[in-house]
């Protein structure tokens, strides 16, 4: 995954073993060559440990989506996460995405129900079992004005979403195929065609760790 690392400590340094885990798992999902992604500072107060990361989708030097991904984290479990194999929800991810789309479609009824379709249809191809998913889909739409008239409309497409990570008997979570579905996500709301089956995804070396 191309994840730069920053000067502030590192999310996963601290808190239980499972939490860490995890952490290393998001830092190891690979992502699209498009995708840039890094660490950024996580919310706080929200839950006893969280993480997070930010990416932008690039596309001849310019971005085209944009999204956040935190991982929160409750040793104790949280009744409003919903529950696994193991009892009430211990993570939950929260995502956004944000996309320019055609002004043409700002005004089609099924774009919100087909944005969604985006992230739970990305969770499904990725394996990534998940539970109590709940979230928005926004579209922005922009006009100009008196002495900016001249230019030309704009739209935008914005996702919001969180959900549960299924736990096994063991309480194992596999963080990476959420991850890598929430990368899916941009890419998709971005317009990139999906990459052909077989094919490998050779993650780009922008802003990654070490040498």
């Amino acid at each position: 995954m191309v994840v730069r690392e920053e000067t502030r400590p590192d999310a996963g340094a601290a808190g239980p073993s499972e939490f860490r885990a995890a952490v290393a798992e998001m830092q190891a999902a690979i992502l699209r060559p498009e995708v840039f992604c890094e660490e950024m500072p996580a919310p706080q107060r929200i839950a006893p440990y969280a993480t997070a990361l930010s990416a932008d989708v690039t596309v001849d030097d310019t971005d085209v989506a944009t999204g956040r991904l935190i991982l929160l984290h409750d040793p104790d479990g949280n009744d409003a996460w919903g529950a696994t194999a193991t009892g009430p929800g211990r993570f939950r991810l929260v995502a956004y995405a944000r996309a320019e789309i055609d002004v043409d479609l700002i005004t089609d009824q099924m774009l919100g129900e087909v944005g969604w379709s985006w992230l739970t249809e990305a969770l499904d191809a990725h394996g990534a079992g998940f539970t109590a998913v709940s979230g928005t889909v926004t579209r922005v739409a922009t006009e100009s004005f008196g002495g900016m008239a001249d230019e030309e409309g704009t739209a935008q497409i914005e996702i919001r979403a969180s959900w549960t990570p299924l736990e096994d008997t063991s309480g194992v979570v596999a963080v990476g195929p959420h991850v890598e579905a929430w990368g899916e996500l941009l890419c998709t709301a971005a317009g990139l065609p999906p990459v052909p089956e077989g094919v490998v995804v050779i993650p780009s070396r922008r802003g990654q760790r070490g040498s």
